[in-house]
């Protein structure tokens, strides 16, 4: 796996996390316990931070990336996933925030500082424009995505199944 600094800045990743040998973490990350990274993933903290939450998972092929501080924005906008998020393969992360209990669908692209609210489902391939701002507890689809529907109590708890599903999953890449 590559994990590396860049500058001053050396990811941290919890001891019962799992990265894939073909990911790449670099600079101020930092990956919460029971967090799974993996194949072919990009996670690049270099210009500012990214977090990711305990028993979440970021499939194979993710991109994750932040926007740079600027006069523009003095904060910039780092990349913050909360717990038990599930993000699915060939999505595209970048200077947003996802909260705890969501499941972000396959090549979803979500753009600088979009914000997912706890317990959305977000339908593949699905586009977050910048500044976006998604309700809970909604199923959101399309380019640009739009809320669909309210979600049923099968899928609420279907963001917890997912998340532990992949905990397990990790735990047997981990033996």
């Amino acid at each position: 796996m590559t994990i590396r600094s860049f500058k001053t800045s050396f990811p941290k990743i919890d001891a019962r996390a799992y990265v894939d040998d073909s990911a790449a973490v670099i600079g101020d990350v930092h990956v919460g316990e029971d967090a799974s990274i993996w194949p072919m993933c990009s996670i690049r903290g270099d210009v500012n931070r990214i977090c990711i939450g305990a028993r979440s998972n970021i499939q194979d092929g993710s991109v994750i990336h932040v926007t740079h501080r600027y006069s523009g924005l003095p904060e910039g906008h780092a990349t913050l996933i909360g717990n038990d998020v599930t993000v699915g393969h060939k999505v595209i992360l970048h200077g947003c925030t996802v909260e705890d209990l969501c499941l972000i669908g396959m090549g979803s692209v979500v753009l600088d500082g979009a914000v997912i609210r706890s317990k959305v489902l977000l339908g593949a391939g699905s586009l977050v424009p910048e500044g976006r701002e998604l309700e809970g507890g909604f199923l959101w689809l399309g380019r640009p995505a739009k809320k669909v529907r309210e979600l049923t109590d099968d899928e609420l708890r279907w963001f917890a199944y997912s998340a532990g599903h992949y905990v397990k999953l990790k735990d047997d890449y981990m033996e």
